[in-house]
């Protein structure tokens, strides 16, 4: 899908624009030939069917982070990839409001996800956007809110006199002729990392919103850093300054599923906290939630679930009984195996296995490849589907490989 630009926003901001792309249902990729030619035959001019058609489809594609909302806001492709998904940007917008900030300033605005979760807490928000179109979009999903002001400029050059609270999405992709490539360094990022410290520095309340794989060496040491993982992906890791940081917390590792939200946190830094025993693969395995490992809280829940670890360096969990948690998927151990293509082909076939579902850590194989070497045609037969399904865990033990046969919880 081809980037969304001001010319394909542009058509939409008329009565006849808005009431053409209100008139359409959720976007059916069959059926988009067919109605492009019915809408322009109806009168609509190409320009205003294929702008509809554009944000009917992201429309339907921003359901799974806005829901009905979606149905009411204009997007862009990349501004979507990078909006927080609503259910998150209430949660950032709660650590304003329980402040008590009157005034937020969110810099680097994009579509407006956070500026409309604060501006739903009654708080005054001036949302910033440096793109054109994104701004644009930003001012259209923010008219029901009075309260919410979208400005068109350089997130680092806005005054922000009288504003007591700042939230930052810093753009973390940089885009050329050739496409758009992702930037790790968060000096890189617009704006830097060292900007939000200056904010903070302020004693004003800042958040900032950065990709969850930020190493820790980065993270700032008067901050409080909180992964996010929505439905086992992990989105983001928020970090928060000054009053919108909760006293004695260091790290910690939210975890938002159907169940509801769990939380695990720590007041130790990243290079303390407690150790987990090491031990045998025995009972049940538990693979941790990825918001846990990336705040470093393996251990944590190793010592919850009265278990321990595989490997030191490798995020499994062993326990001999089951427990429940939040904070990690459990598998059944049924089997333990070295591994050796040649002896788990041989498993394969004796065990009647059809359909193979292969997890790993802490070894280079490629569970594409793997598959291929050990189902009957690669796993592309259609009688496969028929057989039996397995799943295996590939890890390493010290120097040992391991394959795991697991039964899924």
């Amino acid at each position: 899908m081809a980037e969304t630009t001001q010319d394909q926003i542009a058509p939409l901001l008329n009565p006849e624009g808005w009431e053409l792309l209100a008139s359409l249902g959720p976007y059916r990729e069959e059926e988009a030939f067919r109605l492009n030619a019915s809408l322009r035959k109806a009168g609509h001019s190409p320009e205003l069917v294929s702008a509809a058609l554009t944000q009917s489809r992201l429309r339907t594609k921003a359901e799974a982070k806005f829901g009905e909302f979606a149905r009411q806001m204009i997007f862009t492709r990349a501004g979507l990839e990078q909006a927080t998904r609503l259910t998150v940007a209430a949660r950032h917008a709660q650590r304003f409001a329980e402040a008590g900030i009157a005034h937020v300033a969110d810099l680097g605005c994009g579509l407006g996800a956070d500026a409309m979760a604060l501006a739903s807490l009654d708080i005054k928000v001036t949302a910033v956007e440096l793109d054109e179109t994104t701004a644009a979009c930003a001012t259209m999903n923010l008219i029901p809110f009075r309260n919410a002001t979208v400005v068109h400029a350089d997130a680092a050059a806005v005054p922000l006199d009288g504003i007591d609270g700042v939230w930052l999405d810093p753009a973390r992709r940089t885009t050329s002729s050739s496409g758009t490539k992702r930037l790790w360094d968060p000096e890189d990022f617009s704006p830097p990392l060292s900007f939000v410290e200056s904010l903070a520095a302020s004693g004003r309340a800042v958040g900032v919103k950065m990709g969850p794989g930020m190493p820790h060496a980065s993270v700032p040491e008067d901050c409080e850093a909180q992964w996010v993982s929505v439905g086992g992906d992990v989105t983001e890791v928020a970090l928060w300054f000054n009053a919108v940081r909760r006293p004695g917390i260091r790290r910690a590792a939210l975890v938002l599923g159907p169940q509801g939200a769990a939380e695990l946190t720590s007041t130790e830094d990243f290079d303390a906290g407690p150790e987990a025993p090491l031990g045998p693969v025995e009972g049940y395995l538990y693979e941790p939630d990825g918001a846990v490992i990336r705040a470093g809280l393996v251990a944590d829940v190793a010592l919850q679930l009265g278990g321990h670890l595989l490997d030191e360096h490798i995020a499994y969990i062993c326990a001999p009984e089951l427990r429940d948690t939040p904070y990690a998927r459990a598998y059944k151990v049924l089997e333990v195996m070295a591994f050796n293509v040649k002896a788990l082909k041989s498993w394969v076939k004796d065990n009647g296995v059809g359909v193979l579902d292969i997890k790993k850590r802490g070894t280079s194989v490629t569970p594409e490849e793997l598959r291929k070497q050990l189902l009957p045609g690669g796993g592309r037969n259609a009688k496969n589907a028929a057989k039996k399904t397995a799943t295996l865990v590939l890890t390493r033990i010290g120097e040992e490989r391991v394959a795991i046969s697991v039964e899924p919880i």
